[in-house]
């Protein structure tokens, strides 16, 4: 009996359509009226979790890096990711009061709420670059105080990212009328 060869894996042709979905939407949640974007399937999901960090890695592979920098909470996960891969350290921009050494803080607004974001003090210095990331863009709020912050410290920005851009929220047109350089892989 003849054996068949193996069919090759299937190329994404739109790598940003797979990623989207594979994002799930939880109506009415942490209240009534959000429609939450969850990422968990997409990290669940060993190969839409390579393909994410991919596009990450390509976009900024040739980008002269110091550093990312993730956002409270879910920056977290995708970051020291990205970090790693680029070889380049990370740096943590935590809910107010959680980080142990001196830090600068921002306050700002979210969709539902208000909050403070810090880093430590020490965390980078004067003209290093970094890439700021987080799962969304909903207000703008978080990733404009991580921004604020950073270039506080003197380091630049070289882009924002996200994985998913609620643009009917503003915050993507609050981060670049404001001039932050935005990447965000797909859109709801």
């Amino acid at each position: 009996m003849q054996e068949r060869a193996a069919s090759p894996p299937a190329v994404l042709t739109d790598p940003a359509a797979y990623i989207r979905q594979h994002i799930r939407t939880v109506s009415d949640w942490p209240q009534p009226g959000v429609q939450f974007r969850d990422i968990t399937p997409l990290l669940q999901d060993a190969k839409c979790l390579r393909v994410l960090v991919d596009l990450f890695v390509q976009r900024y592979i040739d980008q002269r890096l110091d550093y990312i920098a993730g956002l409270d909470a879910r920056g977290f996960i995708v970051g020291p990711i990205l970090a790693y891969e680029l070889n380049v350290g990370f740096i943590p921009i935590r809910k107010k009061g959680k980080l142990p050494f001196t830090t600068v803080s921002a306050s700002y607004s979210l969709e539902y709420g208000e909050a403070t974001v810090e880093v430590h003090a020490d965390a980078c210095r004067p003209g290093e670059r970094i890439v700021l990331i987080d799962d969304l863009i909903a207000t703008g709020g978080t990733m404009m105080a991580g921004r604020v912050l950073l270039e506080r410290l003197g380091a630049h920005v070289v882009e924002c990212a996200a994985i998913i851009d609620l643009p009917e929220l503003g915050g993507s047109t609050l981060l670049r009328n404001a001039g932050a350089p935005l990447y965000t892989v797909c859109t709801f």
